[in-house]
């Protein structure tokens, strides 16, 4: 028989212990916390490079002594964490099934929140040519043989991919004795943070190849070399560019991906942007009563806030516990021109609600407007924009046509003629376009969602504009 449960918090990272803390602060008791891993903490526990924490805390601290605060915190509030639990099935109506170390366990859940986090994109899913050698790694991969185990898996190393954590990584090896060759990166600008690329490349002197990737691996038992060759405008390799690194190991920083198996059990609606759920503003995904934060949800950029959307999703998720429902988001929020995506996609309009944005090209003096109906809701100037930077904004509930949009919604409520669903989508929807723009004020393809009528077709489009 299935253990009844107001929620079962899946994933004991920065954004499930928060969730947790936060859940009981609002009076949540019978709540557990399950985690695959020997110990909470996440990926936290690997970083023990200092930075984080200056947000949420105000000082600055290391991954493990972040994520100490947060188990400390949720030990004296009595939260029930069960390590070495993986969890291996999710329905839609919240039955949770773990393999635990007293064996198989099934929960009944009020409410479920996912907090699975990422994981890393592997040598599989990139093709490279060459021989399958020993010596070829996952950027996290290495930080945990060195920080977890002692171990020192390379002499000289080339990283693939400039990535946050693979640059972390080149500085952690170098600091260790390795020479780390070179940093590959196939885009024509840095993917991990402007301070990574300073701190982690420059301070040390490691070269960085922008425009450039791996086109073959070269060793026997063990990876010898790799060809490095420039790519074109179309990410093309270059006839005779390719250039021989000498090296042991080949390190992949080439992405992260939101680990979302169990969401795809529940059929949970998923974002082909961000990777994860699409969510409303209570964090709810398209599953009445299951909610998403961290990483599983879109890839941050800081823990930090991890942590707030987690103490955001957890006063969500109590007020459904309590109430059995929540107001309904019927505001399409969706990335437009120059905008890789927007988190959350749906909003009620009752609230302020923050926006996590992010570019999809790194630009100077560019403006970010939200339209509705052609009319600019909020319009805010950028000295500098970068895709691996967040950009949250603040939506205001006055600052939204909300009323009309929920009236929208309503007169939709069984209309199924195209025509005039076309005609009060256009008048209705939301977008956010260049300033001055008056943009497209309607999608005459996207008629709305006709199996959730609630759901009117409103585009809400992003759009960065350079201005004069």
């Amino acid at each position: 028989m299935a253990e009844v449960k107001d929620a079962v918090i899946i994933g004991a990272g920065s954004a499930g212990l928060a969730v947790a803390v936060g859940l009981r602060k609002q009076g949540a008791r019978n709540i557990v916390l399950l985690e695959r891993e020997d110990e909470p903490g996440g990926i936290l526990r690997q970083c023990i490079h200092d930075g984080f924490g200056l947000i949420r805390f105000g000082e600055k601290l290391s991954g493990p002594e972040y994520a100490d605060r947060f188990i400390a915190e949720a030990a004296a509030l009595g939260v029930d964490i069960q390590t070495r639990a993986s969890v291996i099935g999710l329905t839609r109506d919240k039955r949770v099934t773990a393999v635990t170390r007293q064996g198989l366990k099934e929960y009944q859940a009020k409410a479920v929140i996912l907090a699975m986090g990422c994981r890393e994109r592997t040598r599989g899913a990139l093709g490279i040519p060459g021989v399958r050698a020993a010596g070829i790694y996952t950027a996290g991969v290495v930080q945990a043989f060195v920080n977890l185990r002692n171990l020192m898996p390379a002499r000289n190393a080339v990283i693939l991919g400039s990535g946050d954590v693979g640059l972390i990584v080149a500085r952690r090896l170098t600091l260790e004795g390795c020479k780390v060759s070179a940093v590959i990166e196939k885009l024509p600008y840095p993917s991990g943070l402007p301070r990574n690329v300073q701190q982690c490349l420059r301070d040390f002197d490691i070269p960085l190849y922008l425009s450039h990737t791996v086109t073959d691996i070269k060793g026997d038992a063990r990876i010898q070399s790799v060809e490095v060759s420039a790519l074109d405008d179309e990410g093309i390799p270059v006839p005779g560019s390719a250039k021989e690194f000498p090296c042991d190991t080949l390190v992949l920083s080439v992405g992260l991906i939101p680990e979302n198996e169990l969401s795809r059990m529940a059929d949970i609606e998923l974002d082909p942007c961000t990777g994860g759920p699409l969510v409303d503003e209570f964090y709810q995904t398209s599953q009445e009563g299951i909610f998403a934060a961290g990483n599983v949800l879109h890839i941050h950029d800081l823990v930090d806030h991890v942590s707030v959307e987690g103490e955001k999703l957890a006063l969500a998720a109590a007020e459904y516990i309590h109430a059995g429902k929540l107001p309904a988001c019927p505001i399409r929020l969706e990335p437009g021109a120059g905008v890789s995506s927007v988190v959350p996609q749906w909003i009620s309009g009752d609230r302020d609600v923050d926006l996590d944005i992010r570019v999809s090209v790194p630009a100077m003096d560019k403006r970010l407007t939200l339209r509705q109906g052609g009319v600019a809701l909020k319009s805010m100037s950028y000295r500098k924009v970068n895709p691996p930077e967040t950009i949250r904004v603040r939506l205001e509930s006055n600052e939204i046509n909300a009323r009309v949009s929920r009236d929208q919604a309503t007169r939709d409520q069984g209309i199924r003629d195209k025509e005039t669903r076309e005609q009060r989508t256009r008048d209705q929807a939301i977008r956010v376009v260049a300033s001055g723009d008056q943009g497209n004020p309607g999608d005459p393809d996207n008629p709305g969602d006709q199996d959730n009528p609630g759901n009117p077709g409103a585009d809400i489009n992003i759009q960065v504009m350079i201005e004069e």
